[in-house]
C-alpha cells in the first residue's frame, strides 16, 4: 500500500511539472505581499529619514551655520552694471572693512574678528531664468550666423546681464558668537551698508567742509567776496540740477525747502548781499594791501585773458568739427512692392557730445569776459583812489561776519534737503534688504531637511524599489509553487480515501 501511494504521488507531480512551464502572477498576490511588507518598509524609511536627517545635522554642521539674505538694488544704471555715479558697480563693498566695523561698534562687539568675518562673508548674484534662456539663444545664434550675419549676430552676443539682486551668506562656524548673536550680527552689517551706501552716493558735502575750513578773515576783503560768490555759484549750479532732476517737486520736511527755493535764496544773497557789499569795497577802496590787491586784480586778469583765448580756439575746432561732421546715413527700403527706397540721416552720440561742449565752452567764454570786465573795473577804481577810512573798514567786516554766517546756513540747508531728497526719492528702494537672516528653531530644521533631501530621496527611492521587487518576486514565487502543493494534497487525499474503502 505503501509502494501505490509514491507511485501515485511521484505521477502527479510529474504532470505538473509539463502543465507548469510558463510562469504565472496574479495582482492579488502581489497586493497580498505589499500589505505583508507594508510595516517592515515603513520602518525602514522612517529609520533611513532619522539617520540621514542625524548625518546632515552632525557632519554638515558648516553649512548648517552659514546664514543667508537676500538684497536688492533698484536706482537707475544698476542693469547696466554702474553704481549711482556712473562708475563700475562693485557688490563688495557689502563686505567693506568700514561697513563691518561700525556693525561691530554698533552692537559693542570687539573688532578682533573684524577680518575672519569680511573673509566669511561671500556674495552670489541671481539671474533669473529668463535672462539665462536669452544668452544662450543670442549665443545660438551667433554661433549659427553665416558670414555676412555675422556682425548682426555679434551685436546680439554683446547683451550682458547684470544682477540687481544678491545673496549675502555669512558662514559663523569658525567665529565666537551664538547663532542669535550672528543674525544680529549679520542683519546689521546689512543695515549699515544703508548708511555706506547713502554716504558714498548721496550729496559731496566736499564743498561745504572746503567753504567752512577756509577762513576768510586771511583774504583781503575783495578776495573775500570772491571765494563767497564762487562757493555759492558752485552751490546754486548743484542746486539746479538736482532741481531739474527732481520730478516731484520735493519739499524737505527738515528745511522746508524745495529746490527751487534754495536756488532762489543763493542768487538773492549774490545779488543783494554780495554785490551789494563788493560796490562798497570797490568805490571805497576798502583794502588790507592796497598794492597786494593791484597785483592780484593784474593777475587775474591775465589768467583770465588766457583762458578766454582757449575758449575762442576751442570753440572755432568745435564749430568746425560740428560744420563738417558726417551723420550717420540710415538707408530705409520699400515694402517690396515697388522700388522706392529712402535714405535718411540722423545725429550719434558723438555729434551730440560735440552740441554739449559748444554749449559749455560758449559759457565759459562769456564767463571770463564779464570777469575781466569786473577786475579790470575794480583795478581802475582801485588806482584812481586812495584807501577807505577805517570806520568803513568796520562796516565792511561787519557785512563780511553777516554773508558768513548766510553762506555756512544755506549750506547746511542744501545739505539737509539734498540728503532727505537722496533717502526718500532718489535712492528710497535703491537699496533694499529682501529677505533678513534668520536662525530660528523652524529656520534651522528647513535648513538641514533641504541639505539632507537630496540623499534622502535616493535612499528611500532604493528602499521603494527593493520594496516593490520584493512583494513581486515573492508573489511570483508562491503563485507559480501553488499548483504543485495543490495537486499533492489532492492526491494524498484521494489516496487516503481509497485507503480507507479498502478497510
Amino acid at each position: 500500500m505503501d509502494n501505490n501511494q509514491d507511485k501515485v504521488l511521484n505521477i502527479t507531480l510529474q504532470k505538473e511539472e509539463k502543465k507548469d512551464n510558463n510562469l504565472k502572477i496574479s495582482l492579488g498576490s502581489i497586493w497580498r505581499n505589499f500589505k505583508r511588507f507594508f510595516i517592515l518598509w515603513l520602518v525602514a524609511a522612517i529609520v533611513i529619514s532619522i539617520l540621514s536627517f542625524s548625518y546632515s545635522a552632525i557632519f554638515l554642521r558648516d553649512k548648517n551655520n552659514t546664514l543667508s539674505a537676500l538684497v536688492s538694488f533698484t536706482y537707475s544704471g544698476i542693469e547696466k552694471g554702474l553704481d549711482p555715479s556712473g562708475d563700475v558697480f562693485d557688490v563688495n563693498t557689502i563686505k567693506s572693512p568700514i561697513v563691518i566695523e561700525n556693525a561691530l561698534t554698533k552692537l559693542g562687539y570687539s573688532l578682533e574678528d573684524l577680518e575672519k568675518i569680511r573673509q566669511n562673508i561671500s556674495i552670489d548674484g541671481i539671474i533669473p531664468s529668463d535672462a539665462i534662456d536669452r544668452i544662450t539663444t543670442y549665443k545660438s545664434v551667433y554661433e549659427n550666423a553665416s558670414t555676412g550675419a555675422l556682425a548682426a549676430a555679434q551685436e546680439m552676443l554683446d547683451v550682458s546681464y547684470y544682477p540687481t539682486q544678491y545673496k549675502i551668506n555669512l558662514n559663523y562656524s569658525g567665529l565666537s558668537y551664538k547663532s542669535d548673536e550672528a543674525v544680529q550680527l549679520f542683519n546689521t552689517i546689512l543695515e549699515c551698508y544703508r548708511d555706506y551706501f547713502f554716504d558714498t552716493y548721496g550729496y559731496n558735502k566736499a564743498l561745504g567742509s572746503a567753504v567752512t575750513a577756509l577762513d576768510y578773515n586771511d583774504y583781503d576783503y575783495a578776495e573775500a567776496v570772491d571765494i563767497f560768490d564762487s562757493t555759492l555759484t558752485s552751490l546754486r549750479s548743484y542746486v539746479n540740477q538736482l532741481s531739474e532732476e527732481d520730478t516731484t517737486r520735493f519739499r524737505s520736511s527738515t528745511t522746508g525747502y524745495t529746490f527751487s527755493d534754495l536756488s532762489a535764496a543763493i542768487k538773492t544773497i549774490q545779488n543783494m548781499d554780495l554785490d551789494s557789499l563788493s560796490s562798497y569795497i570797490s568805490l571805497n577802496n576798502i583794502t588790507k594791501d592796497k598794492e597786494a590787491l593791484i597785483t592780484y586784480y593784474q593777475y587775474r586778469i591775465d589768467t583770465l585773458t588766457r583762458e578766454k583765448t582757449i575758449s575762442e580756439e576751442k570753440l572755432l575746432t568745435i564749430t568746425d568739427s560740428i560744420n563738417t561732421y558726417q551723420k550717420d546715413s540710415v538707408m530705409i527700403f520699400g515694402n517690396g512692392t515697388d522700388s522706392i527706397n529712402t535714405n535718411s540721416s540722423q545725429a550719434s552720440e558723438e555729434y551730440d557730445t560735440l552740441i554739449k561742449q559748444k554749449i559749455q565752452t560758449q559759457t565759459d567764454l562769456s564767463t571770463a569776459a564779464q570777469q575781466i570786465n569786473l577786475y579790470s573795473s575794480r583795478l581802475a577804481l582801485l588806482q584812481s583812489k586812495p584807501v577807505g577810512a577805517d570806520s568803513k573798514v568796520e562796516r565792511v567786516e561787519a557785512d563780511l561776519i553777516s554773508i558768513n554766517d548766510k553762506v555756512n546756513a544755506m549750506i547746511e540747508s542744501v545739505n539737509a534737503t539734498a540728503d532727505e531728497y537722496y533717502e526718500t526719492v532718489t535712492f528710497a528702494n535703491a537699496y533694499n534688504i529682501l529677505v533678513p537672516a534668520s536662525a530660528s528653531a523652524v529656520s534651522t530644521i528647513k535648513k538641514i531637511i533641504n541639505e539632507s533631501m537630496l540623499m534622502l530621496l535616493v535612499l528611500e527611492a532604493l528602499l521603494l524599489v527593493v520594496y516593490i521587487c520584493v512583494s513581486v518576486i515573492r508573489a511570483l514565487v508562491l503563485d507559480n509553487k501553488k499548483p504543485v502543493v495543490a495537486a499533492v494534497s489532492e492526491q494524498i487525499d484521494d489516496t487516503t480515501e481509497n485507503e480507507k474503502d479498502k478497510k
